[in-house]
């Protein structure tokens, strides 16, 4: 079964990863073009100041695109469909496709939204060089971490179902226990490059696009999977129907 769930997930995924790199295209794009052109010429407006030949031009990387796009969306959509596997009957819902709205929904809090309100996306021109590194490990223990977090309040919020407690007290002491340790993550880990330079407008643009495709990338695979189980399973049950008519 955890194979057919993995398939399921490879197929949502590929399909999302296309639908967010048709988006990421035509919003994320123009805005990533601005931004290079704005470093282009204030490396030109320095002395000394050089551009450096690019190893693959606009117009390919803009068809890699889809393919980066497809192919990670692939492999999230197959992590995706080995999580369903697990925590499908751990889930409130009795629907398959409420299951993966809402599986897909807490993946994409946990991996992109609180990362991206800590290190938001930055066009190639801020930050220094020399720390990469260390932002990069940053950003991922970010990830790492506000999953837990995402895993830990919704065990709390199961065993405290469990034990009769009230819907809106339940989402009120999960809701603040969340917020207090997504506020201990950020302060507990470093600041992200400082961006001031920049212009406002452009900046911003460059960072919901960078949002706006993951939501794309993460709705997608939700939205899928769940029609493809939903399809999966009346399938199913029309088969079991035919063999008890028979």
């Amino acid at each position: 079964m955890v194979a057919v769930y993995l398939r399921r997930g490879l197929a949502a995924g590929l399909m999302a990863g296309l639908l967010a790199g048709l988006f990421g295209c035509f919003v994320g794009e123009p805005a990533l073009d601005r931004a290079i052109a704005l470093e282009e010429a204030s490396a030109g407006g320095h002395p000394g100041g050089h551009h450096e030949e690019e190893v693959f031009s606009r117009s390919t990387q803009k068809a890699g695109l889809f393919f980066a796009t497809g192919l990670s969306g692939a492999t999230a959509g197959g992590i995706f469909g080995l999580a369903f596997a697990f925590f499908r009957e751990r889930l409130a819902s009795r629907r398959d496709l409420v299951r993966s709205v809402s599986l897909a929904g807490a993946v994409f809090c946990g991996v992109v939204l609180i990362p991206a309100l800590k290190y938001p996306a930055n066009p190639p021109s801020i930050g220094d060089p020399a720390t990469i590194g260390a932002r990069t490990i940053a950003y991922f223990a970010l990830i790492s971490l506000s999953l837990l977090a995402v895993l830990a309040v919704w065990q709390m919020s199961r065993t405290l179902r469990k034990r009769g407690t009230s819907a809106p007290a339940r989402r009120l002491l999960v809701g603040l226990v969340f917020a207090a340790v997504v506020a201990a993550l950020f302060l507990a880990l470093p600041a992200g490059p400082s961006a001031e330079d920049f212009p406002i407008g452009l900046l911003w643009g460059f960072r919901l696009a960078a949002l706006g495709t993951q939501a794309v990338l993460w709705a997608g695979i939700g939205i899928l999977f769940g029609l493809l189980s939903e399809r999966a399973n009346r399938e199913a049950n029309r088969e079991t129907n035919r063999r008890v008519a028979f």
